[in-house]
């Protein structure tokens, strides 16, 4: 019997994946190629057929969102690969030291559409393989329902830098941290040329 290649499709929780680097303190990789990534989490019998990148756009502070746009540019020199785009809600927090309430904005839909498209791709027979870049916990429900609808498939979570979950980990087929030495091979290079010409450059805070 020859051997089978299994299709693969990336699922990433961009801002899970954003702090846990954040957390690290390795800034160097904010940078980076989310494919390549994937592309050394891989095995040998393995191909990746499309990348899903989640993710929300930042209003503020207003540099922060120029280094996001820069890098979402970046993304989107890339083929085989789409953003999903969440939003920012803002609700009121009461400090527990002065009582002062501030409105602190929280990231909504990204759990909701990536668990939308992991079911929907393995009900289409579109993968083999979910790879899921995240350590949300909430994203056990749509990893539970792939093991029990479509037995034939596995689910795997690559954990960020400083993120894991335990759930995840008990219900997903296999389980890896991401680590800096597969980081690190992983990041785009420090000028990106769109199809127009323009070339977009790893923002001078991120080195």
């Amino acid at each position: 019997m020859p051997n089978m290649t299994h299709r693969v499709i990336a699922y990433i929780d961009g801002f899970n994946l954003y702090f846990g680097l954040k957390a690290a303190r390795w800034k160097r990789f904010y940078w980076l190629n989310p494919q390549a990534l994937v592309g050394h989490l891989l095995k040998a019998d393995q191909e990746l057929v499309f990348t899903k990148y989640f993710t929300s756009r930042v209003s503020y502070p207003r540099e922060k969102g120029r280094r996001q746009s820069s890098y979402l540019e970046a993304l989107e020199t890339l083929n085989d690969l789409r953003i999903y785009y969440g939003h920012f809600q803002t609700n009121p927090q009461r400090c527990r030291a002065c009582g002062k309430k501030e409105m602190v904005p929280s990231e909504k839909m990204t759990d909701v559409n990536i668990a939308v498209e992991m079911l929907a791709d393995a009900y289409q027979d579109l993968c083999d393989v979910a790879l899921l870049i995240s350590a949300d916990s909430d994203l056990t429900a749509p990893v539970v329902a792939i093991k029990s609808l479509f037995p034939e498939k596995r689910v795997v979570v690559a954990f960020p830098p400083q993120r894991h979950s335990a759930q995840l980990q008990r219900f997903a087929h296999a389980s890896l941290p991401i680590g800096r030495a597969t980081l690190a091979k992983s990041v785009f290079p420090d000028d990106v040329a769109k199809a127009d010409g323009f070339v977009l450059r790893k923002p001078g805070e991120w080195r």
